[in-house]
């Protein structure tokens, strides 16, 4: 396990045990919010994410670490992919949600889960369309426009996402992550686009 160190005005480096390879594997199964000191809860505060991210990349960046012994490098490298790891996951609403979902022994990714709603598969269709055209034509509105709906879908997802984690409905919240995973990457390909 790791174990802070440090005075209560900063956010410590956790150090590793001799054995690391454990501990940092336990961090990263679903730590995430531990670490950060954050409540395991779908809705975060975000500026306490990022605050506590700065604290934590700074202390245990392995710059800080350049005079210690070669095993104290190690942990500081590997603390530091630890923390940048945990911090992506709980910056991207989708991953937190498949993170939190994992503590309830649900893998909303598994390959088996591949049905979907009807309208939701011919909304994708009607986007990947419109994306097509839209870059073949160079139609940086159409693009945009588009971006603009696929994020507003993005955030009632999220709404959704938080109102499922709330009332304990993992199962609906796992579906609701898999949408999600579409909304993402037809985001990123309009990014792309644009």
């Amino acid at each position: 396990m790791y174990s802070p160190a440090g005075n209560a005005d900063t956010l410590p480096c956790p150090t590793i045990s001799k054995d690391g390879v454990s501990s940092i594997k336990e961090i990263s199964m679903n730590q995430h919010f531990t670490l950060f000191g954050l409540p395991e809860t779908f809705q975060i505060d975000e500026n306490a994410l990022e605050t506590r991210y700065r604290a934590l990349a700074a202390n245990c960046h392995p710059d800080k670490f350049a005079a210690a012994s070669a095993f104290e490098q190690k942990q500081a490298v590997m603390m530091a992919a630890a923390v940048n790891e945990a911090y992506r996951i709980l910056k991207n609403p989708i991953d937190r949600a498949a993170s939190l979902l994992m503590t309830q022994n649900i893998d909303a990714d598994a390959p088996e889960h591949t049905a979907f709603a009807p309208e939701f598969l011919m909304q994708q269709m009607e986007w990947r369309e419109t994306l097509a055209e839209a870059r073949a034509a160079g139609d940086t509105a159409a693009l945009n426009a588009l971006e603009r709906q696929v994020s507003a879908e993005q955030t009632a997802l999220y709404g959704q996402l938080a109102a499922a984690f709330d009332a304990q409905q993992y199962q609906t919240a796992a579906q609701l992550v898999r949408q999600g995973r579409f909304l993402n990457k037809i985001r990123q390909e309009i990014e792309n686009a644009v």
